[in-house]
């Protein structure tokens, strides 16, 4: 009998910085492992470059949201979106911050720094930083013990992302380029 899958993941950014694009590729992810999958986003004042922060609960859950100290992990696309969500993520759990400088947190978290905009950058895509962002906690949080790292693999991601960009191969390739960047990064 397969293991369901028991997890519970925040993405934190600002609008315009793909958070939500996130959320669905994970969600997919999800749903073509044939997990249940809850999603729930607030946008705030996103258009105005506010914060933008989504919840994503794979598994069986009934409702949408995340409670503070209930999260398996965070992707943080701006270093400054700790402040606000890094208090969700419970002990043991872990944390993928976009930034350029150390990051101190309390003990027992899990945490990746990226300088995500710097990659983004040097492969001359600086709208690419979530999928930078998200190849690397592919890669660093399935080294997590125990398995505690992110529920899905780059291949799934892959998958998700052909699946979704069937009608752009130049799309595909940018975003799959960004992601393999992070993963090696």
């Amino acid at each position: 009998m397969k293991q369901s899958i028991q997890q519970q993941i925040l993405i934190s950014g600002v609008g315009g910085q793909g958070v939500l694009f996130i959320t669905r590729l994970l969600a997919e992810a999800a749903i073509q492992k044939g997990e249940s999958v809850i999603t729930s986003e607030t946008h705030g004042m996103a258009q105005r470059g506010g914060t933008v922060i989504s919840h994503v609960k794979v598994g069986n859950f009934s409702s949408p949201l995340i409670r503070p100290l209930a999260a398996d992990g965070l992707l943080a696309l701006k270093a400054e979106n700790l402040s606000q969500h890094g208090s969700y993520v419970k002990n043991g759990g872990w944390i993928v911050v976009n930034s350029d400088t150390d990051i101190k947190l309390p003990p027992g978290l899990s945490v990746f720094r990226a300088d995500a905009d710097s990659l983004a950058r040097k492969i001359g895509n600086i709208k690419s930083a979530n999928l930078i962002l998200l190849g690397f906690a592919l890669a660093r949080t399935q080294e997590l013990p125990g398995n505690k790292g992110l529920f899905c693999s780059i291949e799934e991601i892959r998958h998700v992302l052909k699946s979704q960009m069937a009608e752009s191969n130049k799309l595909f390739d940018d975003s799959i380029k960004a992601v393999e960047n992070g993963y090696v990064a």
